[in-house]
């Protein structure tokens, strides 16, 4: 499912991927290359399936493995509060 930043949720890219600011919280989040790799494809309207593939295609890792990722990337940060879907 398509995510969306909550409105209070600042990013900026780094060299290292990226950083999330809950801006009510004050609390930072860092994401790593593979994190970025799939909120960005998330954030463009790709389904979750489709950002496996993508894990998949780019650092060569078993697609289940990539799908647990995936998942428990987007839970935490459903439950984080900083996305919407």
């Amino acid at each position: 499912m398509p995510l969306q930043f909550a409105a209070d949720v600042s990013t900026a890219e780094t060299d290292y991927g990226t950083v999330l600011l809950d801006q009510r919280s004050g609390r930072y989040w860092e994401l790593n290359p593979t994190g970025t790799l799939v909120v960005k494809a998330l954030l463009r309207g790709a389904e979750e399936k489709d950002a496996v593939e993508a894990l998949v295609a780019e650092f060569e890792i078993e697609r289940e493995q990539a799908a647990r990722d995936v998942a428990a990337l987007v839970e935490t940060l459903r439950d984080s509060g900083l996305v919407t879907a």
